[in-house]
C-alpha cells in the first residue's frame, strides 16, 4: 500500500515508453487547462538509470516498507500544480503504487520554494537523514542558475551534499534543472546540467535527466512551452509533473528489479 495518494494509471516496469492519460481542457483549472495533445512518451535512453537501486531491491524482495524522501526547491514542493496532489512526489507515490501494488512505499515531499543547494544541505539532517530514507531524490541546480551563482562552488556543494547523504545507505537520485524559458535565458543553464551529470557519474549515483526529457517534448514532439509549463515560464503544470513522475517511477521500477542477485541479501 502506498501512503499519501491514490493510484494513477497502470505502470509496468521496464517499458521503453509510457503513456499518461491527458485531462480534457479545463479539467485542471486555468493554469493547467492547456495540456499537450501527445502521450507522455520519451525514448528509454533519455531516462534509464546507470545504476541499480540495491537498497530498494533488497527491501522489495524482503517485503519491507520503503520510504522515499524528495528534497528540492519549488518544483519539488509543487509550484505551478493545481493542488499538492499533483506535485511530482504525490504523483510518484501513485505511480509506484501501480508498479508495486503489494508493497508499502511512502513518498515524503521535502521541497521548499526558493531554496538553493546550500539551503537544502542545511536541512539534510532534519529533513532527510532523520527520516531514515531508503531512497533520496535530490532536485538541485535551478535556483543557482536563475540567481547567476557561479558554477564552480555549485560543484563543490553537490559533492558535499552527496557525501552527507551516502552514509545513510539510501539509493540516491539527482534531478537536474527544468528545460524552461527562464532557465534557458541564463548563460550557465547548460553548464549546470553538464555539471550535475558529471557529479552523478563521478559519485556513482543515478540521474533523472529532467532537462533532456523536457527538451525532447519541445524539440522532438514540438510541444510548445505553454502546454507543459505554468504561465510563469518556469514551473511545471499538472500534466508535466504527472509525466515526469510516471517516467521516474518507471526508472525506479526498472532499476529496483534489474537483477535478481540482490534478492537473497538481507535487507537493511
Amino acid at each position: 500500500m502506498i501512503s499519501l495518494f491514490r493510484p494513477g494509471a497502470a505502470l509496468a516496469a521496464g517499458l521503453l515508453f509510457v503513456a499518461l492519460p491527458l485531462p480534457s481542457r479545463g479539467e485542471e483549472g486555468s493554469a493547467n487547462a492547456q495540456t499537450p495533445s501527445t502521450a507522455c512518451t520519451v525514448p528509454a535512453a533519455l531516462t534509464k538509470f546507470s545504476n541499480p537501486l540495491p537498497r530498494t531491491a533488497r527491501r522489495l524482495a524482503a517485503g519491507l516498507p520503503i520510504k522515499i524522501v524528495a528534497i528540492g526547491s519549488s518544483s519539488t514542493a509543487g509550484a505551478g500544480a493545481s493542488s499538492p496532489a499533483h506535485s511530482y512526489p504525490s504523483r510518484l507515490a501513485a505511480e509506484l503504487s501501480d508498479a508495486f501494488p503489494h508493497a508499502s512505499i511512502a513518498v515524503l515531499n521535502q521541497g521548499v520554494n526558493g531554496e538553493v543547494t546550500r539551503d537544502m544541505i542545511a536541512r539534510f539532517d532534519t529533513a532527510v537523514v532523520a527520516e531514515n530514507p531508503d531512497v533520496v531524490i535530490w532536485q538541485v541546480g535551478t535556483n543557482a542558475v536563475l540567481r547567476d551563482h557561479p558554477l564552480r562552488p555549485a560543484a563543490a556543494l553537490i559533492h558535499d551534499g552527496l557525501a552527507r547523504l551516502k552514509p545513510t545507505g539510501a539509493d540516491i537520485i539527482l534531478i537536474d534543472p527544468q528545460f524552461a524559458p527562464k532557465v534557458l535565458a541564463k548563460p550557465d543553464a547548460d553548464g549546470m546540467v553538464d555539471l550535475i551529470a558529471l557529479a552523478a557519474k563521478k559519485e556513482n549515483v543515478n540521474l533523472f535527466r529532467r532537462f533532456a526529457v523536457m527538451r525532447h517534448w519541445y524539440l522532438h514532439d514540438r510541444v510548445p512551452f505553454e502546454r507543459f509549463l505554468s504561465p510563469d515560464e518556469l514551473h511545471l503544470n499538472d500534466w508535466s509533473y504527472g509525466c515526469l513522475a510516471k517516467l521516474l517511477a518507471g526508472d525506479i521500477a526498472e532499476a529496483a528489479t534489474r537483477s535478481t542477485l540482490t534478492a537473497g541479501i538481507r535487507a537493511r
